[in-house]
């Protein structure tokens, strides 16, 4: 009976062990308490341990928990957040932004973890642990061979404790200390303080590494780096992205002969590529991007015979391309914004493995039809991605471009690409992201050209001359998500066939000729556009209420002929631009009604140049995210609200030209983000605040022009380093300028760093925002957009200022505009002036100014505008090239004489001071002037007698008269038929 209960056991057994069920008793009992106490410490909003609870006997039921089915002993615990930034479409973050922030644990990694003895994965990446510091006890969970700490919200000095792990074979500590989603409330720059290390000797103890993840840890002070790093045989994937490395060791690369994949991306490394990587001979993936190499490829690149991958984008590497064409294995090629020359080579055709090639922002300044040619040989069986974005390309594209049969992506645009798009583009079956915008194609597009293109989902064309003419009833076959064709004629209405593109998020039709009602359909299911620019179109009609376009994020319908009240706006709308258009009526409803404990996220919201009325209502604390409001030109009235004191993230305040009276404010001093201020052209009174030059440290722009401001200038607005544009014209400020005027460090200097004024530059929502400024130049309105950040005005005019202009004023030497007309200013123009060598237009005109014009003017060679009227100023003009070509009208009411003036200053005797006084010596003869005029006289007659003597010599000399006034004649006629064009 015992041996056949024996046979049965063991039957059982083996039924249980097979099946993976051996372990009926579930995970051992101080494990399970292990992990409980673990889990006390952590906060999870998501309750994603909900499984971890007293009632659960079997922690190896848990989520996230791995046992080992015959032992019982926990072996892997996996909570890895679900959504990451690799997981999750960036639409959605921005919808889901609180949902995914929940799902992240936080809190304290309990020790307890030391009690599983027989871990040997740990996986907590893509949480929050709120900048805590990399537990040291990990260091002695001596069984582990899986770490991963990814994306976890550490900061601090990485333990050396983790260089007892004898036993691992994978670590990964990329990115701990940067969040996955940015905390608006708690984390403003998306990140905690660096992860950093002093030296890697902790490392050496790792001997049986296969995969190193140091991406983003600081490593600057690790100069021992490829020393440690050769030390491990086993290593096959290693990535140190953005570690700070500034030097790459000149010794060879030995020991790593299993090395498979080397990331070193967005470090430092300048000079030559190194030697030492020609070891690597396992190789086959080689990223070594954004760094400062600057040499031509190396020859041994042949010797990395298995290589697949290799990025070497945005560095400064030179030489020709040649050396590549010997990469036979080579899948994936990026030579993008390099600084290669004489084209892509024919050597190029045997690359028969080349999937993917990048070459963007290189000037290959080649005929596209002889790199067509090239990649129609073996390469066009298997190309799929081919991205040639500004490189100069020139000619016509052929049809050849249907032998590309494989490929998904095509970018070819900002290039010189010429005549109209080949039908062979309709041949591209597998074509997914096409963009050819900002070329110089033209003709017309047509059904045939996407005749076959089923998978299309990106369209680029904008920036051509472009017809798109398509049959009435045609439906584009593909479902297309972004297209953009902004300067393609599509007009008078829209397109019929654009009713059936609901996939859409990115939309781009400006400026292309639709005259029609405004497009309903577009804002409401089952249309999600994220991204839609309208703009420079004749579109006409009210604007629809857009609340049910929630996933709409960016709305330009500017410069149409679009009427009504303002619509009402989804939440996630983070641009609206509904400027030059004839929209009219209050703008309470917009602001505040309807708006509950959910604040829209609009940051710019632009409004100029309409007919919008009535007072500015205060409630603008229900857009508290606005970085930029422009209201200029309306007809806006009343104060300004005191609740724009809320707008705390404020950059950029247009409310020029409206009616607005009464004082600035001083609920605006919360506003310590601001850059321009432009409250010109209103009714505003009272004193200029001291608090407006202490409360914005990064002002760059002011502007008060035209409003009833008075009283004297405070001092305080020296304290605006930043400035670079300051009108205050037409007011009644009196007093003197302060001396401190040189504080404006912007403009003491010729530094060509970009200002504030430049944002957002890689945020695509942003791109369609640029920030302008209404100023008077020479004396004529100019608005000013993409050159802005560098246009340097000071302009005082028309104002009660009195005094002397302030000497330390030609300490502005980048300032381009100074106008200080029409006030009080006494005394003489600094004698200095000349050292502001920038200046381009000089204003200085009704003042009671005196003295002579300084002799330093002649050294701005840039002036083109300049005006010295009504002053009392005396004597000579200085002789310069720029001076002699103004206008007389720039001199006059003065005491001057001179060219341009048509006053002749003769001949100017000066008293010399040493013989003043000496009256015995008055009557002596001064035998200087006695013979410069005998010199005069026998000059003169030594040309004037042989003409009366010699009959050839006048004939020769009226001659001579005669051409020189042919050749005068014909030099005024072109000047004249220049000034007329």
């Amino acid at each position: 009976m015992s041996v056949v209960f024996a046979f049965l056991f063991l039957e059982l057994l083996a039924t249980s062990f097979c099946n993976g069920n051996f372990n009926q008793l579930g995970c051992i009992k101080s494990e399970r308490e292990a992990l409980l106490r673990f889990k006390q410490d952590l906060i999870d909003p998501s309750n994603r341990l909900a499984s971890w609870s007293t009632g659960d006997a079997d922690c190896c039921t848990w989520s996230g928990v791995v046992c080992d089915n015959l032992t019982g002993h926990v072996l892997e615990l996996k909570l890895r957040n679900s959504f990451s930034h690799y997981d999750v479409p960036s639409e959605i973050l921005l919808a889901e932004h609180e949902a995914l922030n929940k799902s992240m644990l936080r809190g304290k990694i309990n020790p307890s973890l030391l009690n599983l003895t027989q871990l040997i994965s740990l996986d907590l990446s893509c949480n929050d642990f709120k900048g805590v510091q990399i537990p040291k006890f990990l260091g002695y969970m001596g069984n582990l061979r899986y770490l991963n700490l990814s994306l976890g919200g550490f900061q601090g000095r990485i333990p050396h404790q983790l260089g007892n792990l004898s036993n691992l074979e994978y670590l990964d500590v990329s990115w701990a200390n940067f969040l996955i989603i940015v905390d608006l409330d708690e984390a403003e720059n998306g990140y905690y303080g660096a992860l950093r290390v002093d030296n890697l000797q902790w490392l050496s103890g790792l001997s049986l590494l296969k995969h190193l993840d140091l991406t983003f840890v600081d490593l600057s002070k690790a100069s021992d780096w490829l020393q440690v790093i050769k030390t491990f045989p086993s290593l096959e994937v290693l990535y140190m992205i953005d570690c700070q490395l500034h030097n790459f060791p000149p010794q060879p690369i030995t020991n790593l002969s299993c090395l498979a994949s080397l990331h070193l991306s967005e470090n430092y490394f300048e000079g030559p590529i190194p030697d030492g990587l020609q070891n690597l001979t396992s190789l086959r993936h080689l990223y070594i991007s954004f760094n400062y190499f600057n040499s031509s490829l190396p020859d041994w690149l042949y010797k990395l015979s298995h290589l697949e991958e290799l990025y070497l984008m945005f560095n400064r590497l030179q030489g020709r391309l040649d050396t590549l064409g010997n990469l036979t294995s080579i899948k994936e090629l990026d030579l993008s914004n390099n600084r290669f020359e004489g084209g892509i080579p024919v050597s190029f055709e045997r690359l028969c493995n080349l999937r993917r090639f990048y070459i963007s922002g290189v000037e290959l300044n080649q005929e596209i039809s002889a790199v067509l040619d090239i990649f129609s040989r073996c390469v066009s069986d298997v190309l799929e991605d081919l991205e040639m974005s500004s490189c100069k390309l020139f000619g016509r594209l052929t049809n050849q471009l249907g032998q590309l049969k494989n490929v998904y992506t095509l970018f070819l645009d900002y290039n010189s690409i010429s005549g109209p798009v080949p039908s062979a583009l309709g041949r591209l079956g597998c074509l997914q992201s096409l963009d050819f915008s900002h070329n110089m194609f033209n003709g017309t597009i047509s059904d045939i050209h996407f005749a076959n293109l089923t998978r299309l989902l990106q369209f680029g064309a904008s920036g051509n001359s472009l017809m798109l003419k398509f049959s009435p009833h045609w439906v584009p076959p593909s479902k297309l998500q972004f297209l953009s064709l902004s300067s393609c004629y599509l007009g008078p209405q829209f397109p019929t066939w654009l009713h059936s593109q609901k996939h859409l998020r990115y939309l781009d039709i400006s400026y292309s000729g639709i005259l029609d009602h405004c497009p309903i359909y577009l804002f409401q299911l089952p249309f999600k556009l994220v991204y839609l620019d309208l703009s420079h179109n004749g579109i006409f009609g009210h604007i629809p209420n857009l609340t049910q376009s929630n996933r709409l994020e960016f709305l330009d319908l500017s410069t149409n002929n679009l009427s009504g009240l303002l619509p009402l706006i989804p939440l996630n709308l983070y641009m609206l631009d509904l400027s030059n258009n004839s929209l009219s009526g209050s703008i309470s409803h917009f602001l505040c009604d309807g708006i509950n404990t959910s604040k829209p996220l609009m940051q710019i919201l632009i409004l100029k140049k309409n007919l919008l009325y009535g007072n500015l209502p205060d409630c603008w604390m229900n857009f508290p995210y606005l970085i930029a409001l422009n209201l200029n030109e309306n007809k806006f009235s009343g104060i300004i609200p005191i609740s724009f004191g809320s707008l705390s993230s404020l950059q950029y305040l247009h409310l020029r030209k409206n009616h607005l009276f009464g004082t600035i404010p001083v609920s605006i001093t919360n506003c310590t983000e601001i850059v321009t201020l432009d409250l010109g052209e209103n009714a505003l009174v009272g004193n200029v605040p001291a608090w407006l030059g202490i409360s914005f440290p990064q002002m760059v722009i002011l502007n008060l022009r035209s409003n009833k401001f008075h009283g004297p200038l405070p001092r305080e607005l020296c304290h605006l380093a930043l400035l670079q544009m300051l009108d205050i014209a037409e007011n009644n400020f009196h007093g003197i300028v302060p001396r401190c005027i040189s504080n404006f460090s912007a403009i003491t200097n010729y530094s060509r760093e970009s200002s504030n004024l430049r944002y957002g530059e890689t945020d695509e929502f942003f791109q369609g925002y640029i920030e302008d400024a209404l100023l008077v130049n020479k004396g004529q309105l100019v608005q000013y957009s993409t050159i802005l950040e560098l246009v340097k005005i000071v302009d005082l005019s028309k104002n009660k200022f009195t005094g002397e202009i302030p000497m330390e004023v030609t300490n502005l030497v980048a300032l381009q505009t100074l106008n200080l007309s029409h006030n009080y200013f006494t005394g003489t123009i600094p004698e200095d002036i000349g050292v502001m060598r920038s200046l381009e237009c000089i204003d200085l005109s009704y003042n009671q100014l005196s003295g002579e014009i300084p002799q330093s003017i002649s050294n701005l060679t840039f002036l083109s505008h300049l005006n010295f009227s009504n002053n009392k100023l005396i004597g000579k003009i200085p002789l310069s090239t720029q001076i002699q070509g103004f206008d007389a009208s720039c001199f006059t009411g003065n005491d001057l004489c001179g060219p341009p003036l048509p006053k002749n200053c003769g001949a100017v005797v000066t008293t010399s001071n040493y013989n003043e006084g000496k009256d015995d010596k008055k009557h002596e003869v001064d035998w200087f002037y006695v013979s410069m005029a005998l010199g005069f006289m026998v000059g003169f007659w030594a040309v004037i007698n042989p003409l009366f003597v010699s009959r050839r010599w006048r004939f020769m000399y009226y001659n001579f008269l005669d051409s020189l006034w042919i050749k005068f004649g014909s030099v005024v006629r072109k000047c004249c038929g220049l000034f007329s064009v």
